[in-house]
């Protein structure tokens, strides 16, 4: 089961990879974002960050339904967000190993092209 903690663990790790301030996790590289906190809207009701489940950016649509149709425990999508090539992530199933291989799979697709990955 991996955590917030872990989330931020990891992303620290990546070069180049900015956290941004905010309730929650929020990680960026190249002023793009590849993993951050859930902002959850209910109608009628405020807002609420939740760092149990992550934003994850995955590249494009067909890579988005893999994830979906593939694993619907883990990952799913809200309303509206047809064409967008973000999920959502349940960090509660997936291990930190996964974790791992998904948060540097979305900082590569969102790094500008040339940037190490050791640095």
């Amino acid at each position: 089961m991996a955590t917030a903690t872990d989330v931020r663990r990891i992303a620290r790790g990546l070069p180049h990879a900015v956290e941004i301030d905010s309730d929650g996790f929020d990680f960026r590289v190249g002023n793009k974002g590849f993993i951050w906190s859930y902002p959850e809207r209910r109608p009628g009701r405020s807002r609420v960050i939740r760092t149990d489940i992550a934003v994850l950016y995955v590249g494009d649509e067909a890579e988005k339904q893999a994830l979906l149709l593939g694993e619907p425990d883990v990952f799913s999508a809200p309303p509206g967000w047809d064409g967008w090539p973000y999920v959502l992530l349940r960090l509660e199933e997936v291990d930190v190993t996964r974790l791992r291989e998904l948060i540097t799979d979305a900082w590569r697709m969102r790094a500008p092209a040339g940037l190490p990955e050791d640095a």
